[in-house]
């Protein structure tokens, strides 16, 4: 595939995570950061944000898990999580965590089991889709291509 080809690709399928809800303005002020001093900046925030999101999911998961469940540090976790899912553009996590903080201060143990699942949900979804993104911007790189620049209308 050339170039150009890959960069309409690249622009088609950001354009569709914006419109499913996935990213948001955050995630294009990720990219305006990146420039050939620093070509691998979103990698390296996204990289971090699937290591982080990992780790608080399985706090978050054990947390919830208990007996007599302490609700804010389940709060405290999921705060965390929305937090580094808004700095990097993940709208949609970001939007579950909300919900998942109304039940922790509604102390409703139910529904912060189902917000949990949701939220596991919507970060696997995520992580797969900006997986095939960064795999796309290596392949136009190593192509000999460049990024292009989306700007939100």
């Amino acid at each position: 595939m050339e170039v150009g080809q890959m960069r309409r690709q690249w622009v088609d399928y950001i354009k569709s995570m914006f419109m499913e809800g996935f990213l948001d303005g955050q995630f294009l002020q990720l990219q305006q950061l990146q420039d050939e001093n620093n070509p691998e900046f979103v990698f390296e925030v996204v990289s971090l944000f699937f290591d982080d999101s990992e780790r608080i999911l399985k706090d978050l998961s054990f947390a919830v898990d208990q007996q007599s469940i302490d609700f804010k540090k389940v709060d405290a976790h999921v705060h965390q999580f929305k937090g580094s899912s808004a700095s990097i553009g993940a709208q949609r996590v970001k939007n579950s965590c909300v919900a998942f903080r109304n039940f922790c201060e509604e102390q409703n143990i139910d529904a912060c089991r189902r917000c949990l699942q949701q939220v596991k949900q919507e970060y696997l979804l995520v992580k797969n889709k900006l997986e095939t993104l960064l795999r796309l911007e290596q392949q136009i790189v190593a192509a000999g291509g460049s990024i292009p620049m989306m700007e939100l209308n």
